[in-house]
């Protein structure tokens, strides 16, 4: 074994277990306006995020672990990288009961390290509310947000997680929330990928996605924390196939002693693209060359403690596994942070992330994270 590897083991097996949390603010309010059509408010939100990560092991580097296989091919690799493009900038207008929001970060690729460190924004967020309706490109329905745990590594342990967003029209009434979403199959080589300045066009868009897909999510809260119910319904016929798939996610976030809590979710079924990202395509090949809906399923626990009011803790473990490709892959993580000032957070994350598939011999790679993040 790797000297890495037994450091790594060692660590995550006594190590304390610590967290980084965002904090939940309402904004910097840039406009407030009030006429005879009544009153519009625009806010500023967001945050500063800088940093460094070393990643060691046989994985190769990424800025923050998915469900995929970097470069699919065991990487011996010891790198460290320093970036800011997990910050973000969100923008909202509220005009009576009116709203919209769009929020961007800086994951939208191109620049390099050699001069500017240059990167292009990427949208995250671009919806209106009115009333009971949302609509716009949102966290999709199916995914349960109260769930996921706070980690430096950009997500969390997104292996296990419901992780995806995409334009859809929601309606909640009571605790209940119904969805249709923008379909995709995953797997049949289109990716709706734009092709031209008029967006999606010619071979990338699918000629067979006419419906949309559909979530139902249920939601309820009491003194004791919160726990959901979600399922899916997918109508997949791409690839010579014409099925419906369906997939169930519950989850929950638990108070237990004082402020802490213990936050879970797991996901089975078929859902595809919408769980433990880049993981597995909607649809494979079987071993009789035959093309059929993979099957997945996937979960994350963490917990987390408050040690006092400016330092909290948490460790988080998330793993998936799929039945055709017979793809296993974890991550698991132990983080603190600590209040330096109002809104200004410190935090370092240990952590690991492992690919077990049936066709490979057993690689990971362990990382080890510092960040600062300022909320506004």
């Amino acid at each position: 074994m790797n000297s890495h590897k037994k450091f790594a083991r060692t660590a995550l097996a006594t190590a304390c277990c610590f967290v980084f949390a965002p904090v939940a603010l309402a904004g910097v309010e840039l406009v407030n306006v009030t006429n005879a059509q009544g009153t519009t408010k625009v806010t500023m939100g967001g945050y500063a995020k800088v940093d460094v990560r070393h990643v060691s092991g046989d994985v190769a580097y990424q800025d923050y672990w998915l469900g995929n296989f970097p470069g699919g091919v065991a990487t011996d690799t010891s790198h460290t990288g320093f970036n800011v493009r997990e910050s973000r900038l969100n923008f909202k207008v509220q005009h009576n009961d009116i709203s919209a929001v769009v929020e961007m970060d800086f994951y939208g690729g191109d620049g390099n390290e050699v001069v500017s460190n240059s990167t292009n924004p990427r949208l995250r967020h671009f919806y209106i509310n009115y009333k009971n309706w949302m609509i716009g490109q949102n966290w999709s329905t199916f995914m349960p947000l109260a769930a996921l745990p706070e980690a430096l590594d950009f997500g969390g342990p997104h292996v296990g997680e419901v992780f995806i967003r995409q334009t859809q029209i929601r309606y909640t009434t009571g605790n209940w929330q119904f969805a249709i979403e923008n379909p995709e199959t995953n797997g049949d080589g289109d990716n709706g990928t734009s092709s031209s300045a008029v967006g999606v066009t010619g071979a990338n868009a699918d000629k067979d996605e006419s419906i949309p897909d559909f979530v139902a999510r249920y939601n309820h809260k009491a003194d004791w924390g919160q726990v959901s119910v979600g399922t899916l319904f997918r109508k997949v016929d791409q690839g010579g196939i014409d099925e419906t798939a369906i997939a169930a996610n519950v989850s929950g976030r638990i108070k237990t002693v004082g402020k802490d809590d213990f936050r879970f979710q797991i996901s089975v079924g078929e859902p595809g693209r919408y769980v433990s990202a880049a993981l597995t395509p909607d649809i494979v090949l079987n071993a009789d060359e035959q093309t059929v809906v993979e099957e997945t399923t996937a979960f994350t626990v963490a917990y987390r403690h408050f040690w006092n009011e400016s330092t909290r803790s948490t460790i988080f473990y998330g793993a998936a596994e799929t039945d055709t490709l017979e793809r296993k892959r974890n991550h698991v993580g132990v983080n603190l942070i600590t209040d330096v000032a109002p809104q200004l957070n410190v935090g370092v994350e240990l952590g690991r992330y492992a690919i077990e598939d049936e066709s490979i011999a057993d690689i990971d790679s362990t990382y080890l994270q510092f960040s600062a993040k300022y909320a506004f």
